[in-house]
């Protein structure tokens, strides 16, 4: 395989094809909620959720992380959860509308995450935090149950609720770091680093 480098680094490995994929199967997905294929919305979601899990664990198993992959990765998860919670809206809203104020809070805290990225960066916040992939390996079982097997409000709570501590320490670590690096464990390790290094 030809290999291609962005800024030093080579981008052409298997971890960022499957980044690559879930990019383009947006356009699709998006297609099957405007016309309410649920079938296909289905299918391909879980596809996606299932390709979102895979592409972080094999950039770290086979030593694969690069700054364009984490950015490609946080652009395709971009993509993936938009079109999940566009399900939420177009095939489950029943479900979700008496517990949606819940949504919201995460949406909200989702949103303000990038605006602080791209406030003090410029760039999208291509961070891996232990808490925000758990919480995405959480909200991808969610998606998964909800879609395939039905609503469990315990579940909602949880997967929703994960997130929101996930983005909001995102949003502290946003402000400690000098720039996005890859390897950022989350909040308490950054405290600690600090702590050692004085």
């Amino acid at each position: 395989m030809k290999k291609i480098f962005v800024r030093g680094e080579n981008i052409v490995n298997l971890p960022n094809a499957i980044s690559l994929y879930r990019l383009l199967a947006f356009p699709v997905i998006f297609y099957a909620a405007l016309v309410g294929n649920e079938s296909l919305f289905v299918w391909l979601l879980c596809i996606s959720l299932v390709s979102d899990v895979a592409d972080g664990n094999l950039a770290r198993y086979l030593k694969q992380q690069t700054h364009f992959g984490a950015a490609l990765d946080n652009l395709a998860d971009i993509c993936t959860y938009a079109m999940a919670i566009l399900g939420l809206f177009v095939f489950k809203w029943a479900d979700i509308e008496p517990h949606s104020w819940f949504l919201f809070l995460f949406l909200g805290l989702f949103v303000v995450s990038y605006i602080v990225s791209f406030a003090r960066f410029g760039k999208i916040p291509g961070l891996h935090l232990y808490s925000a992939v758990s919480a995405g390996y959480v909200q991808s079982i969610f998606f998964f149950v909800l879609f395939v097997f039905g609503f469990y409000a315990w579940f909602f709570y949880l997967a929703v609720g994960w997130g929101i501590v996930a983005y909001t320490e995102k949003i502290f670590v946003l402000f400690k770091l000098d720039d996005i690096k890859i390897g950022v464990k989350g909040l308490y390790w950054l405290m600690k680093a600090e702590k050692e290094a004085k």
